[in-house]
């Protein structure tokens, strides 16, 4: 009899489980997905229900190999990909490969599923297996179907409109589009000035401060004061009203709780791992991964927290158990609430049967695993460690105050304060904001021991001059909410979206902000104007609720592809023949004073530019790039004029040379006769001094006379030190010194033979054409 053949995704899962499941199995793994669609046009047939052609991926074709040769000897195969979706149609991909290599077709192949890697579960899933979820993989193969006929239509529309490279999604556009308003909220935004009123105050010898609440018998509001003058004229009339003393006329107690937050699911992790670790949304999920999967922890590698993609914030029995026992032997019995906490998830359509991010064995505490543990899987372990405990805590009780004082008949002061009587769970754990401004429930702020009748010293009245401030970029964190909470696509899928967002240029990360690029405005533009439907997020939100029927076998998976296809088909044919001058849509600036010709910006293939005059006029048009940090939507004419003072003309260098200022496709340069030095970091171009220029020159000569080992100057050849040893060139070809020669001894006859010799340089003319149409733009 053969062995019992187990296949998961990774090999650290594998080396994990191998050691739980005996001599009698063998594990191995797939190293991810096996198939993956034809990378060409038909991949996805609709005219044929859409039949979809798939082939093995060939980095894991030797990994198939393997599995099918062990699956020849195997007497029973587990499927034993990840519980979710993506796990689902990987283990279905496995099936119907090893099924088309004739060597299962006598032997039962079932599927098992676990939520943490430890023996127990491991043990029990084999104990229990069950058949391929059909459901579970047509919603798979309806959104895989759906990803394609989005991309593969739509981005070769954004290369041929826009610029090559780019690329729209299901997902990505709608999460783009996103971004792109709130940055055109924040630039839209006119500030609105108000003004507020405190009192500094003190009693007993204790000082505390009040804010203005009513003033002349109205409650005020944040626009009750909106200039300098209503605000001195409220301060004096409240000064002469008191005349050095407030008066306390109420004080109302309250007793509140707060409740600890629920186990993570993947979105919480993602935000809670950015705003307390600064962890990128990928970040968090490969180190998720590698503890999910197993860390060696002195006595062979165990799993060390449950599934890290799920939706649902449930919590097993034993796993309730296990923290209950946690806090009572750590923080004693009354850190305990009478039952355990229960949790209600507010995701649409999670899977129930899921469990919360957790530890799988709270006894293992942060502090015992450190040895053991990478500084990023130590962070991340104790983040998913606290927040599971607290969960199971009792509620933290807070006792606050508000008092209200007054000056006179004029106005009310109110002074608030809190004290924690009970931290309860906030021991363990506090979740972190968004919002820098928004109060911290764990910081105490005390008065001093008042009642009704006693009169407060009164130091002084501070009107204050505010701003409204226009709505916050997104960070990682609060785009995975606002994706969420609008349902649009899936947690697991939100680190791969915010990544492909940065690789394809979209958008920008400033002081840990989202910031849309003008190609990402471009795209996101074109989209909504003409592809609407496709970036609406009730649209994308109604679809993804689709998929999740199909899942739960309540649609059928053709009929849903169907209902999408046609509409979007015909939209994309008709758009087909707009035109690239209306989808970029140049911004006119004005007129430039010097030539009186027009001066616009736009996006050409090589990135944002302003443009003075037109290809209809006598003399060329000129061109010059935008700075960095300057926007096509918001650059002004002077600042646009201000970017054709390039090239700069700064004289020549003590040796005759000519010194000029510039920039290039590779970035800002000084250029002394025919040679270039780049500019450094924080050198501007616009702004660089010709002594700082002539710096840079000497630097590049002394490096130049170090590399140079010798040099024909009638024949431009030179002997030179490479990065790979000694090399001949002459500004076109590359020659390698042979080992036996000396470069110091080379002629200049050896030299022309070397050269001669030498291959062409690799995609030169590749270059030269790029060069080209850049200055064609």
């Amino acid at each position: 009899m053969g062995k019992k053949l187990v296949i998961v995704e990774s090999p650290a899962k594998a080396r994990t489980i191998n050691k739980y499941l005996g001599k009698d199995f063998e594990v191995l793994a797939s190293y991810g997905h096996v198939r993956d669609l034809v990378p060409k046009e038909g991949a996805v047939d609709p005219k044929h229900d859409f039949a979809m052609r798939y082939q093995t991926i060939e980095r894991n074709a030797k990994h198939v190999d393997a599995i099918a040769k062990a699956s020849r000897k195997a007497e029973a195969i587990y499927l034993a990909t990840d519980p979710d979706r993506e796990g689902e149609a990987i283990s279905w991909h496995l099936y119907e490969l090893l099924r088309e290599k004739g060597v299962v077709d006598d032997k039962p192949v079932q599927r098992v599923v676990f939520y943490e890697v430890t023996k127990p579960a491991i043990q029990e899933a084999i104990e229990h297996p069950r058949g391929l979820s059909e459901d579970l993989v047509n919603a798979q193969q309806a959104r895989r179907a759906l990803d394609y006929l989005v991309g593969f239509n739509l981005s070769p529309l954004l290369w041929r409109k826009i610029t090559p490279g780019l690329s729209a999604g299901r997902v990505q556009s709608p999460a783009l589009r996103m971004i792109v308003e709130r940055e055109q909220e924040i630039e839209a935004f006119e500030p609105q000035e108000y003004w507020s009123v405190e009192s500094d105050l003190d009693h007993e010898g204790q000082a505390f401060t009040g804010k203005l609440a009513r003033l002349d018998g109205e409650k005020v509001e944040q626009f009750t004061l909106t200039n300098e003058g209503q605000a001195t004229d409220a301060t004096k009339r409240l000064e002469a009203a008191a005349d050095g003393r407030l008066h306390v006329s109420s004080v109302e107690k309250k007793q509140r709780r707060r409740n600890p937050a629920a186990p993570f699911i993947t979105s919480t992790l993602q935000q809670e791992a950015s705003r307390k670790l600064r962890f990128s949304a990928q970040r968090t999920m490969r180190v998720a991964q590698q503890l999910y999967e197993g860390v060696d922890t002195g006595s062979g590698a165990i799993g060390l927290i449950t599934y890290m993609r799920t939706d649902s914030v449930n919590l097993s029995q034993e796993a309730i158990g296990n923290l209950r026992g946690v806090i009572a032997e750590r923080y004693g019995e009354k850190m305990l609430p009478k039952s355990p906490n229960q949790y209600r998830t507010r995701a649409k359509n999670a899977q129930e049967a899921h469990e919360g991010i957790r530890p799988t064995d709270a006894q293992r505490s942060p502090e015992d695993l450190k040895g053991h543990l990478s500084e990023d899987q130590y962070k991340l372990y104790d983040l998913i460690w606290k927040r599971s405990v607290a969960c199971q805590m009792i509620h933290a009780t807070i006792d606050t105050v508000s008092v209200d004082l007054a000056a006179g008949d004029v106005g009310v002061f109110r002074a608030t304060g809190s004290t924690i009587r009970d931290p309860g769970f906030m021991t363990v754990y506090m979740e972190d904001t968004d919002d820098p401004k928004a109060p911290a429930d764990n910081k105490e702020r005390i008065l001093p021991p008042l009642a009704e009748g006693d009169g407060v010293t009164l130091k002084a009245i501070r009107p204050e001059q505010h701003f409204t401030e226009p709505p916050p970029r997104f960070s990682e964190a609060s785009l995975v909410r606002a994706l969420e909470e609008r349902g649009i696509g899936r947690p697991s899928t939100y680190a791969s979206i915010i990544s492909t967002l940065q690789q394809r240029g979209y958008v920008e990360m400033d002081n840990r902000r989202f910031h849309p690029t003008d190609t990402g405005r471009v795209v996101a533009k074109f989209l909504t104007e003409h592809f609407d439907r496709y970036v609406d997020y009730d649209f994308t939100a109604r679809l993804e609720d689709d998929l999740d029927a199909i899942s739960r076998g309540e649609r059928d998976w053709v009929p849903v592809l169907h209902e999408f296809w046609t509409p979007f088909h015909e939209r994309v044919e008709d758009k087909a023949n707009v035109s690239r001058a209306e989808v970029m849509q140049a911004r006119e600036l004005g007129t430039d004073p010097k030539s009186g010709r027009p001066v616009q910006v736009r996006l050409g293939r090589y990135g944002p530019f302003a443009q003075i005059g037109t290809r209809e006029d006598e003399e060329k048009p000129r061109f010059a790039s935008l700075r960095q940090g300057q926007s096509i939507d918001t650059i002004t004419l002077d600042e646009a004029l201000a970017l054709f003072q390039l090239p700069r003309d700064l004289g020549e260098t003590p040796e005759g040379e000519s010194l000029q200022v510039n920039i290039g496709r590779f970035g800002p340069y000084v250029r002394f006769g025919d040679k270039f030095a780049s500019l450094k970091k924080d050198d501007d171009p616009y702004t660089v001094t010709r002594e700082r220029a002539l710096e840079l020159v000497a630097e590049k000569k002394e490096n130049e006379a170090r590399r140079t080992i010798q040099e024909f100057t009638d024949d431009g050849i030179r002997v030179l030190r490479g990065r790979f040893g000694p090399y001949v060139t002459d500004g076109r070809k590359n020659a390698k010194v042979p080992k036996e020669r000396e470069p110091e001894a080379l002629t200049l006859e050896e030299c022309r033979e070397l050269i001669a010799n030498a291959p062409e340089k690799k995609g030169g003319r590749r270059r030269a054409a790029a060069g080209n149409k850049r200055k064609g733009r």
